[in-house]
């Protein structure tokens, strides 16, 4: 038994019952439910947000959240608790999400169960989210050399704010979501807890921003994440990849983190490439399952 409730916000403290359900999945499956934007979008009502609550009386057993709802781009997530699995609940929040016109739906960590309910409503396994990982050292502190012409420096809010936005959009003109990025979306990411202006690393060109390595670092975490690096399209090809990377990892190294991991596109066999030169491995996947056209 169990009802969904289709809400467009999320007051206070369902939230923090959504964080510990969130927290109780991340442990029992050893790898995040929900990702950082769905994560951001829990709260106020937002543009294209479905949230989809699963209870069994008063006890929220699971959820769902539909973003770009009513486009072509329609994406859901979606976490049963584990004490309330193999019942139901996720099968009707999957229909849920699928009658909000979700076209597509991830499973974090391609885990078996995820996989046979997709199956099961006729998804097709059509994307893959690599993360890679390798150890850090005090060899990898040292900041590498750029090729010439070019000079990095830590990103400056209020100042390199929209020529960000500018280069992240060219460099991502065909990726379905870091791509979309807007400034209001590169503040709301600023206001978090664990971002750092200088792991936040722009390079530069005849005065002009032509590259970026962002790095992450969750308070109290002893990993590091390579969390976006982009190349103006026009800068390709002049040997930036590895520098870029390794611009990164210098500035993580020097914080003394055991470790730096990033996720990669599947299909982007050039950066998976470039990271595995430089002694990254697959550590987990995610899938994204498709309505089938």
């Amino acid at each position: 038994m169990g009802s969904t409730d289709r809400l467009e916000a999320i007051d206070g403290d369902l939230a923090a019952r959504l964080r510990a359900l969130w927290a109780r999945a991340e442990e029992a499956d050893g790898v995040g439910a929900v990702s950082e934007a769905f994560r951001l979008a829990v709260g106020p009502a937002r543009d294209g947000v479905v949230h989809l609550v699963r209870a069994d009386g008063d006890e929220v057993v699971g959820y769902a959240q539909v973003a770009s709802a009513g486009t072509d781009d329609a994406v859901a997530e979606l976490v049963v608790d584990p004490a309330h699995r193999r019942s139901g609940h996720g099968r009707a929040l999957l229909d849920a999400a699928l009658a909000e016109g979700a076209r597509s739906v991830w499973a974090h960590g391609d885990l078996p169960a995820a996989g046979a309910l997709a199956a099961s409503a006729g998804l097709e396994r059509t994307r893959e989210l690599f993360r890679m990982a390798r150890p850090l050292t005090s060899d990898d502190a040292a900041d590498p050399e750029l090729p010439d012409g070019y000079t990095a420096r830590a990103f400056e809010p209020g100042r390199d704010d929209e020529a960000w936005v500018a280069l992240n959009a060219a460099a991502f003109a065909s990726h379905p979501e870091q791509g979309r990025l807007t400034v209001a979306d590169l503040h709301e990411r600023m206001e978090q807890d664990w971002f750092d202006a200088a792991g936040f690393i722009l390079v530069e060109r005849d005065g002009r921003v032509v590259a970026f390595h962002w790095t992450k670092v969750e308070p109290g975490s002893t990993s590091g994440e390579v969390y976006v690096v982009g190349v103006d399209p026009a800068e390709q090809g002049h040997g930036l990849g590895g520098p870029l990377t390794r611009l990164g990892t210098a500035h993580l190294a020097r914080r003394g983190l055991a470790e730096v991991e990033l996720y990669v596109d599947g299909d982007n066999t050039a950066a998976r490439r470039t990271y595995a030169r430089l002694g990254f491995e697959d550590a987990a996947v995610d899938v994204q399952y498709t309505v089938p056209r």
